[in-house]
């Protein structure tokens, strides 16, 4: 069985220590590598989606989650209030909403700006219990991949379904796996906010995204968020183990919470309804699934190091300096690995599932060339230096599953 856990402990990906605290892992140098190019891509797809970036802090008074309603629904899964003075308390926010909410009525809308659609990879913090946290499957500072839009309620079932379709791209580029697709609704006796009115509305719009996307479902009563009914994708684990990775829900309480209006064609104002989503999840639990999914041997383009290139001997330390400054030039994570013997080297690059090894001998040297390997045992023998880089620079460029060009 494939474990993350395991794996991030023999990959140098993420640690736990008990100085840190149960359910906060450390990001290290190759698992942040890993992660940070993730963080891009998804922040580049969303740009080209229309997705405008905020930043926000992971803190806030008392009273915007009051307002929220997450005190109330949510409050028992929150980190106690830190007092500040006797009428200030501070909280660490259980999600990135409330903060959105506030970007939306920085000033006055009109309906010419909407969708306004706002993203964020930002932290939140949830009072776990100890005995179900678990690697990075279940923690308690979260790096969620977030979003939020504003939008004529008319248009709700058009921005479902368009989300739909960046989290099924997303999933492709990234090597997620899917297990299912839930529709998570009310269950008898859960503990809910807004009128009967809403929710309804709220799950006919999801419903409506799913058939025209064509999408299979199970419903899940009793899984809802506490202010929406949503749509949720599934992952499952070597263990059996399912869990929630993507996310979108519909959510008429919170604009109206807010006082969030915009100025309709007409001159009326109007409360928008509000659509959140999550493409690729928490990062959190996205590489547990990834780790998982490819046994460690992430794809070319977010793997930690790209390139590894191992001279022969001392005499190929120049040109093999060389070769990794210009693959780092060109914007691939590139090492040159010395000690050991060269099949050492060879065989600690395969451990650590580095995609490409280039080795350069004294022939290579002279000939300005580098032998190409690549981690699924193939090689490609002396080539250019110039062809090196240009061949992992093609794959990593259209995020390939596979380590040649197409």
């Amino acid at each position: 069985m494939v474990d993350h856990r395991r794996l991030g402990r023999e990959l140098e990906l993420f640690c736990s220590d008990p100085l840190a605290g149960a359910g906060l892992p450390i990001w290290l140098p190759a698992g942040a590598a890993a992660r940070h190019a993730v963080e891009e891509y998804l922040r580049e797809k969303e740009r080209r989606a229309g997705y405008r970036h905020v930043v926000s802090p992971p803190v806030a008074r008392r009273e915007l989650f009051e307002l929220s309603g997450h005190l109330d629904h949510f409050g028992d899964d929150m980190f106690p209030p830190m007092r500040l003075s006797g009428d200030d308390e501070l909280m660490l926010r259980p999600s990135l909403c409330p903060h959105h909410a506030l970007v939306f009525r920085a000033r006055g809308r009109s309906h010419r700006e909407l969708p306004l659609r706002v993203a964020e990879l930002g932290g939140m913090y949830r009072a776990e219990r100890s005995g179900v946290l678990g690697g990075l499957t279940r923690v308690r500072a979260i790096s969620l991949n977030d979003g939020h839009t504003f939008r004529a309620p008319e248009q709700a079932v058009d921005e479902v379904s368009r989300e739909l379709a960046l989290i099924r791209e997303a999933h492709a580029d990234l090597g997620v796996r899917a297990s299912g697709v839930r529709l998570s609704l009310r269950g008898p006796g859960g503990d809910y906010a807004g009128d009967e009115a809403m929710w309804a509305a709220a799950e006919g719009v999801l419903r409506d995204a799913l058939a025209r996307a064509g999408v299979a479902y199970a419903e899940s009563p009793g899984d809802a968020a506490f202010y929406g009914p949503k749509i949720d994708v599934q992952v499952r684990d070597d263990a059996g183990r399912e869990q929630t990775l993507s996310t979108v829900q519909v959510d008429h309480g919170r604009p109206r919470r807010f006082g969030l209006e915009y100025t309709a064609a007409d001159g009326g104002r109007r409360a928008p309804v509000l659509i959140h989503r999550s493409m690729a999840g928490s990062m959190e639990r996205l590489f547990a699934h990834l780790i998982e999914v490819h046994a460690g041997a992430f794809p070319a383009w977010y793997a930690p190091v790209q390139l590894v290139v191992l001279p022969v001997g001392a005499g190929q330390d120049a040109p093999a300096a060389e070769l990794a400054a210009g693959a780092v030039a060109a914007g691939l994570r590139a090492e040159v690995a010395h000690d050991g013997s060269l099949g050492a080297r060879v065989r600690d690059a395969a451990r650590r599932r580095v995609p490409y090894v280039a080795v350069i001998g004294g022939r290579e040297a002279a000939g300005g060339a580098a032998a190409l390997r690549l981690r699924d045992g193939r090689e490609l023998g002396p080539r250019p230096v110039a062809q090196v880089l240009d061949l992992i620079g093609q794959v990593v460029a259209a995020r390939s599953a596979d380590l040649l060009p197409g």
